[in-house]
């Protein structure tokens, strides 16, 4: 019977663990299950591993899982909610806190912080605090 040595079961949990993220910019239920299973398979016959780790592993892992899924729908969530704002803006006047930049919206550009308006002038507005639409 081969029994591999702790230093390799590490090694190998090291070399999936790095493979998986960087082919993926996050875990996902399937790599994990690899990476599980590998571990199992690889670890100590004399001292092996209690099985509350294991189920304590799956716990955290899941409730990471969860809190990236919930995070995807509040993006979406915002996004959404942020076009429906925007649509009411088309066809008024924004001018910027400063009132040095002012026009018709003509079309929106959705960015990952705020949308920019489009003016009939050619400029670009973001719409953040101070600007005014009328």
């Amino acid at each position: 019977m081969e029994v591999t040595s702790s230093t390799s079961a590490a090694t190998a949990a090291s070399s999936a663990s790095s493979s998986s993220a960087s082919s993926a910019s996050s875990l996902d239920y399937d790599a994990f299950l690899k990476l599980l299973i590998a571990q199992m398979q690889n670890q100590d016959p004399t001292n092996p591993m209690d099985s509350s780790e294991y189920v304590a592993q799956f716990a955290s892992f899941a409730t990471v899982e969860q809190g990236i899924a919930t995070n995807a729908k509040l993006d979406a969530l915002l996004t959404s909610s942020s076009l429906a704002q925007a649509d009411g803006v088309i066809g008024r006047t924004a001018t910027s806190a400063d009132g040095t930049v002012s026009g018709t919206v003509t079309a929106l550009r959705m960015t990952s912080g705020a949308p920019v308006a489009v003016l009939d002038t050619g400029d670009e507005l973001v719409l953040d605090a101070g600007v005014t639409i009328s």
